[in-house]
């Protein structure tokens, strides 16, 4: 099949921005160059396995599944709403829930900082009305709550698209054979959004098991996870090979992890609603 002339500049940017660095990444985990030469070696990648690094791979994917699952509670009913057809004033709620993302990633973690110090703005609000000191600051509750302020708008807008997309004929026909609202919810509203809600899991679990800045902040320095890792390996230590295993291997448990949703995306939907 012949090419059109207008991919070329796509095909481009592709090679340079996403294969070339992902070639060099892979060359970087399996060789070692120094003054001898060039070498295969797979020390790297074995390092990747010790119990310590282990340790932090684990805790990275805990975190990040427990992020996702949160996001996933209160996201679908956020977008349940939103997708209501005559909820009025739609467009202005989507804009106020988008807002936030338009400000700068650091900044909000900063905000947070700032609301969950010992002095700061949610604690000083607790004991103006007699209630005891929170003190989640620097530990994995606050981790978590970072990730989940940041990522949840990446759940909510994929299911939200789905829901819209739904067509209400389908959900009257339910009610019209005698399903209950829950009943309608289950067999008809949520396999219909599956679609969405595998894009939102994707798009929240990737960047929250790789977040180094979250867990830097919020986390004191005290969790390190697999992003903090790897970003010491490129900027601290300078072991390049090392952190090119990490990044590898981690790339690779994501695309399996994407792998499997969306077999199971596939799965659902050649199995139909009912």
């Amino acid at each position: 099949m012949k090419k059109n002339p207008i991919t070329y500049p796509y095909i481009l940017w592709m090679v340079i921005f996403t294969v070339v660095p992902l070639a060099l990444i892979l060359v970087y985990s399996v060789f070692t160059m120094d003054s001898s030469g060039i070498g295969f070696t797979l020390q790297h990648i074995k390092r990747v396995f010790e119990p310590l690094y282990l340790v932090v791979l684990l805790r990275s994917i805990r975190l990040a599944v427990v992020s996702t699952v949160i996001c996933l509670v209160l996201g679908y009913p956020v977008a349940m709403i939103l997708a209501e057809r005559h909820l009025s004033k739609k467009s202005i709620l989507i804009v106020l829930f988008v807002i936030p993302m338009w400000m700068n990633f650091l900044a909000r973690t900063y905000a947070w900082m700032t609301l969950l110090e010992k002095n700061g703005l949610i604690n000083t609000a607790l004991g103006a009305i007699g209630l005891p000191a929170i003190n989640i600051l620097y530990t994995d509750n606050a981790v978590i709550l970072g990730m989940v302020y940041n990522f949840l708008p990446f759940m909510v807008l994929p299911i939200y698209s789905v829901l819209r997309k739904i067509d209400s004929a389908v959900i009257e026909a339910a009610e019209d054979l005698g399903a209950t609202p829950v009943t309608t919810f289950r067999r008809v509203i949520f396999p219909l959004s599956l679609p969405g809600v595998m894009s939102g899991i994707t798009m929240v679990f990737m960047p929250a098991v790789t977040t180094f800045v979250i867990s830097r902040l919020l986390g004191g320095g005290q969790y390190t996870l697999i992003g903090n890792l790897i970003e010491q390996q490129f900027l601290t230590t300078r072991d390049w090979g090392f952190g090119s295993s990490l990044s590898f291997i981690l790339m690779i448990f994501i695309l399996l992890t994407m792998g499997i949703m969306s077999r199971y995306e596939k799965d659902n939907e050649g199995g139909g609603l009912w």
